[in-house]
């Protein structure tokens, strides 16, 4: 799923190409993408692009006073063609015809998760948004109080848009091992200390791949958002060699995701479990790093 910095290079390529441009064109391919009927989506042509922002992880286009509110999901992705294209091509769900080029709505896969919100006025686009906290502009102090509002596990409150905005499954795994900081750990055991790294790697992660993509990208309209990147330290590199320490980086699975995280850095050498891996293992599950690498050899 794109998470803030990717979403921050769209808005910001998206920005560039359409402030200003005129809807003409807008056709819905996928019946599942709409989930508003009020304005209409014809209502929304000939109307000017008058800014494009992001609202946690969705891509809002503001038209004048009605906002075009786009969540990529999983699989949604943006293509940006310049010259008017009759077809949308392989997994379009979506295509805008502007003035100046044509933007494709695309969704990969058979499980249409993308949407796509029409709405009038400031207010409809306030209650769109799930309320969490802007990682970028808050203070150490919102931040701390944000997390210790409610008692979760690290994990959850990194990727709750209602406590921290933007963040996901991919950025959560970074953060929590730059901030040396188990998955599992609850938010009420954490010591001011442990907010305070916690805020700083938050910061510098997203900060770090935010300006990351800008320098991939460049002119380019983005093409290859992923949440697996060459260079993450520990998010889809299960098996591998942590970066830091060398141990290899462990996961732990759950519906249809997945915490990596390295044992050495982050849980002291403990191993973490799901419920459904430590039922099934029971006592053969083993604990510790040290556990796991005599397991191999026997």
């Amino acid at each position: 799923m794109p998470e803030l910095p990717d979403v921050t290079i769209y808005v910001e390529h998206l920005e560039r190409r359409l402030n200003g441009a005129r809807l003409e064109g807008l056709r819905i391919l996928s019946p599942h993408l709409l989930r508003t009927v009020d304005p209409a989506p014809e209502d929304l042509l000939g109307r000017r692009v008058t800014g494009v922002r992001r609202l946690g992880k969705r891509v809002v286009f503001a038209c004048d006073d009605c906002f075009l509110v786009i969540h990529l999901m999983i699989a949604g992705r943006f293509q940006w063609r310049q010259f008017e294209s009759g077809t949308a091509g392989r997994g379009g769900v979506a295509m805008f015809t502007f003035d100046r080029g044509t933007l494709v709505l695309t969704e990969a896969g058979t499980r249409r998760r993308t949407s796509m919100h029409i709405l009038a006025g400031e207010a409809a686009l306030l209650d769109l948004d799930p309320g969490g906290l802007e990682p970028l502009s808050a203070s150490l102090e919102a931040f701390a109080a944000a997390l210790r509002r409610e008692r979760h596990t690290l994990k959850r409150s990194l990727t709750d848009p209602r406590i921290l905005s933007g963040i996901g499954n991919a950025y959560s795994d970074e953060i929590l091992h730059r901030a040396r900081l188990s998955p599992l750990r609850q938010t009420h055991q954490l010591e001011d200390a442990d907010i305070a790294r916690l805020f700083v790697a938050t910061r510098a992660t997203l900060i770090e791949w935010t300006d990351r993509l800008r320098a991939e990208t460049g002119d380019r309209f983005p093409k290859r958002v992923t949440a697996f990147r060459e260079g993450m330290a520990v998010h889809g590199r299960y098996r591998q060699p942590c970066p830091d320490c060398g141990a290899p980086i462990q996961r732990i699975v759950y519906a249809e995701n997945e915490t990596n995280y390295c044992a050495r850095c982050q849980t002291g050498g403990r191993l973490l479990a799901d419920r459904a891996l430590s039922r099934l293992l029971r006592a053969d599950f083993p604990r510790t790093l040290e556990a796991l690498e005599e397991q191999k050899r026997t």
